[in-house]
């Protein structure tokens, strides 16, 4: 007797296909981006992360648009209307909020403490000023250069989640299903969010290893900045994890 697979497999496996599609192109391409000859050696790792966070959320949507709504003969309406928050993971989904706040917040400190390098381009360097009136000018420093294509990444990944989510959540199918799916597209926007604050952190925590003269306010910086990436990892780890496992696959 000679097995078949069903629809449901098939489809199943192509989202899962997709989703690692979508990883799998991000690092090719995040790749190419890092080894770009230019003059400014952290534009082409900004546009790297940026790139692997879109890949991943486009390789997830495009996984759960493979999947169509199962089109049953009749219809059963829920007493209790569907909500997004019933169906994404509760405790990662309050910490990635968590984190695409803090996000925001530290770019908008970045930008109103941005000046230019010692080139004369604004947006990439924070000046320090020490105690015997030399003024360094420190870089790469997440101003309105660096700034504003991690703005417009979390921006477009969090609009498309948010769309995917609410339409994961009003169409037909089964409750488990719902949950599955909501959860990889929660862990894709997860990838973009957690990604992007690394990469923040990351440029303001070498600004203070540099510095020299930044005082109580660099060491109390130290001490958010550090645990905050402690956490990013922990949740980057989980969303590509969450993202690779095959929940939504039904192989019985």
């Amino acid at each position: 007797m000679i097995d078949t697979v069903t629809p449901d497999r098939l489809l199943a496996r192509a989202d899962l296909c997709a989703r690692w599609a979508g990883l799998a192109l991000g690092a090719a391409v995040a790749q190419g981006l890092a080894t770009m000859d230019t003059e400014d050696m952290a534009m082409p790792f900004v546009a790297a992360v940026t790139a692997f966070g879109l890949c991943a959320v486009g390789g997830v949507l495009l996984g759960d648009s493979l999947t169509p709504a199962p089109q049953d003969r009749v219809r059963r309406a829920a007493l209790s209307p569907r909500r997004v928050r019933d169906h994404v993971p509760p405790r990662m989904a309050r910490l990635l909020v968590f984190q695409s706040g803090f996000l925001v917040l530290l770019l908008t400190i970045g930008v109103a403490a941005a000046d230019a390098d010692r080139a004369g381009h604004s947006g990439r360097a924070l000046a320090v000023t020490c105690a015997v009136g030399l003024t360094r000018r420190l870089t790469p420093w997440p101003g309105l250069y660096y700034a504003t294509p991690v703005l417009i990444s979390v921006t477009l990944g969090t609009a498309a989640c948010a769309w995917a989510l609410r339409r994961i959540a009003h169409r037909p199918g089964e409750n488990q299903q719902r949950h599955d799916r909501s959860w990889a597209i929660t862990a894709a926007w997860g990838l973009l969010v957690s990604s992007q604050l690394l990469l923040v952190l990351g440029m303001i925590g070498r600004v203070l290893f540099y510095s020299r003269c930044a005082g109580m306010l660099g060491n109390i910086t130290a001490l958010v900045i550090y645990p905050l990436g402690l956490l990013s990892l922990f949740a980057l780890g989980w969303s590509v994890f969450t993202i690779v496992v095959p929940r939504a696959v039904d192989d019985e």
